[in-house]
C-alpha cells in the first residue's frame, strides 16, 4: 500500500516563530460546521450573539454531507412492539413510531430540506428516518445561517488556542496563512474535540479497557438501482433482508468464490429521496483512530478499496444492482468515534437504558445503543424501553479545566457505550442548539459559561422552539 509509513523513531523539531493575523473578535466562535455546529451558530444567534462559523471545508453539513451520512436517524421515541415493515421499503423497521424528541433548529432544516424536494419527513414510511439529498443540505443550510445573520470563514483549520484554562480564542491554518479569531465564548464542533483537546481538556477515548473505537466507514451513493427487480428477489427471499441490510446467502456465495471480503456482519443500504439511488453503508475500516493521521490515510485507502470491491458484489450478485454505479463516494472516510471530552458529568449507557432525567436537561434522545464491532464483525444494539427518552443535561457540554468553552455533537461527556446513542446527528444538533444558547446567554449575563443556569438555557431554548421535557 503506498502510504508514508509512521516513523519507527520519533524526531521533534523546533518551528520558528510567526505571527497571525487577527480575523476579528466576536462574542461567540463555533468551530466546525456539521450538525452540531450548525445547532450552536443558530442557537447562538438567535440569542442575539454576534456569532463566527469557521469551518475547515468549503460547504456545512459535516458528516452529513462531507462523510454522506444518510438518512438521519430517528429521533422519536419507540411505540408498542410490532412487525413492521415501512412502505417505502429500505427503510428502518425497528424505530418510532412515537413521539419527536428533537425540534428548533433541526426542525427548521427540515422543513427547509423537505420544502426543497431535498428530503422526506419522517415517517412510518421512512422509518422514521430522514432520508436527504447531500448536495441540498449544504445549500440550505448556508441560507439558514445567513438569514441568523451568522459569518462564515470556510477551509479554516483549528490547530491552536489563546489561552488554556481561560480560552480566549483559536488559530486556524488558512491559505492566508494563520489566522486568529479571539471570542468570548469557543464552542467546539470538531466532532473529535479538536479545540477542547488544545485548550487541555481532559477527555477519553474508547471503550474499556483495551481503548478500542467504532469502526470508521466510508458512504457511497449508488445510482440506476432498479428497485422492482430487488424487491422482487426479496419477496422470493424474504429471510434474506430486513429492511436496511441481509443479503446473507449472497454474501456467503460471493466470499466463497473469493469475490468478496466483506468486513461487516451483511450489506447495510438506505433508500434515499430519488428514486434508482441508494445510500451504501458497508465499508467498515477496524483499529483505526481518527485523530491519528497515519490511522487515517491507512483508513481512506482501505475503506475505496472495499467499496469498489462492494460495488462490484452488488453489480454481479444482487439482483436490481446489474447497471448501478458509484456516483458518489464521502470527501473523506465517516468517523464514528475519537475522544469524548471529559465534562461537569458523564452520561453512562445506565443513563441511557435506564431512560435517566435531569433536572438540567437541553435535550432528549432515544437512539439505542448502536456499537459498531470495535474489532471485526458485528454491531450490538440495545434499545430503551417503548416510550421512553433519556436526557442529556448541560454538564456534558461543559469541559473540565477549560473556561469560556463548551462542546457539542458527538465529543461530548459521556462513556463508550452512551456516546454510540447521543452520536446521531439529529442529537448533534440539539446539543449544539443547547451549546450555541449557553454561549449566548454567557456573553450576555458576563458570566462563565458554568455559570449559567440550566432554567436559564432551557427557557432561551424553549422559546426558541426546542423540545424539552415541560418545566416542573
Amino acid at each position: 500500500m503506498p502510504l508514508l509509513t509512521r516513523p519507527a523513531e520519533r524526531t521533534w523539531l523546533t518551528l520558528p516563530s510567526r505571527a497571525a493575523l487577527l480575523a476579528c473578535e466576536t462574542d461567540v466562535l463555533v468551530v466546525g460546521g456539521g450538525p452540531a455546529g450548525l445547532g450552536a451558530a443558530l442557537g447562538a444567534a438567535g440569542a442575539g450573539a454576534r456569532v463566527v462559523l469557521a469551518e475547515r471545508h468549503g460547504f456545512l453539513g459535516g458528516n452529513a454531507t462531507v462523510a454522506l451520512v444518510m438518512p438521519l436517524m430517528s429521533f422519536h421515541t419507540r411505540s408498542a412492539p410490532r412487525v413492521r415493515q415501512a412502505a417505502r421499503g429500505l427503510m428502518p423497521a425497528d424505530h418510532g413510531p412515537g413521539d419527536p424528541l428533537v425540534a428548533g433548529a433541526l426542525r427548521d432544516l427540515l422543513e427547509r430540506l423537505v420544502t426543497a424536494g431535498a428530503a422526506i419527513s419522517p415517517s412510518e414510511d421512512t422509518g422514521f428516518v430522514v432520508p436527504f439529498d447531500p448536495e441540498m443540505f449544504k445549500i440550505v443550510a448556508l441560507e439558514l445561517l445567513d438569514e441568523a445573520g451568522v459569518e462564515l470563514l470556510f477551509h479554516a483549520f483549528a490547530a491552536d488556542v489563546l489561552g488554556r484554562s481561560r480560552l480566549e480564542g483559536v488559530v486556524f491554518e488558512t491559505k492566508s496563512g494563520p489566522l486568529v479569531i479571539k471570542a468570548r465564548v469557543v464552542v467546539d464542533c470538531t466532532g473529535d474535540g479538536d479545540v477542547a483537546a488544545l485548550a487541555g481538556a481532559p477527555f477519553q477515548v474508547g471503550r474499556d479497557p483495551d481503548g478500542a473505537v467504532q469502526p470508521m466507514t466510508l458512504m457511497f451513493r449508488m445510482v440506476q438501482f432498479q428497485r422492482s427487480a430487488f424487491d422482487r428477489y426479496v419477496a422470493e427471499r424474504p429471510d434474506q433482508w430486513r429492511g436496511v441490510h441481509g443479503l446473507w446467502d449472497l454474501v456467503d456465495k460471493a466470499t466463497e468464490a473469493g469475490e468478496l471480503d466483506l468486513p461487516r456482519e451483511d450489506i447495510l443500504f438506505f433508500g434515499t429521496p430519488h428514486e434508482g439511488e441508494i445510500s451504501v453503508n458497508s465499508t467498515r475500516v477496524i483499529r483505526v483512530l481518527g485523530t491519528d493521521v497515519w490511522d487515517l490515510s491507512y483508513a481512506e485507502c482501505v475503506s475505496r478499496r472495499q467499496m469498489r470491491q462492494i460495488a462490484s458484489f452488488l453489480r454481479r450478485y444482487v439482483p436490481g444492482f446489474e447497471s448501478s454505479y458509484v456516483v458518489q463516494s464521502g470527501v473523506h472516510v465517516g468517523v464514528r468515534e475519537t475522544r469524548r471530552i471529559t465534562g461537569e458529568y458523564m452520561l453512562t449507557a445506565e443513563d441511557v437504558l435506564g431512560a435517566r432525567k435531569f433536572p438540567d436537561a437541553i435535550a432528549r434522545c432515544a437512539y439505542p445503543i448502536d456499537i459498531h464491532s470495535p474489532t471485526g464483525s458485528g454491531t450490538e444494539l440495545k434499545h430503551l424501553a417503548f416510550g421512553e427518552s433519556y436526557d442529556i443535561p448541560l454538564r456534558c457540554l461543559v469541559p473540565q479545566r477549560v473556561d469560556q468553552l463548551l462542546v457539542a455533537g458527538r465529543c461530548i461527556s459521556g462513556t463508550h457505550e452512551a456516546h454510540s446513542s447521543y452520536r446521531v446527528m439529529p442529537i448533534a444538533m440539539a446539543t449544539g442548539q443547547a451549546a450555541g444558547v449557553c454561549a449566548a446567554l454567557s456573553t450576555r449575563l458576563r458570566r462563565s459559561p458554568r455559570d449559567v443556569s440550566a432554567a436559564e438555557v432551557q427557557d432561551e431554548l424553549r422559546s426558541q422552539g426546542a423540545s424539552l421535557r415541560p418545566a416542573a
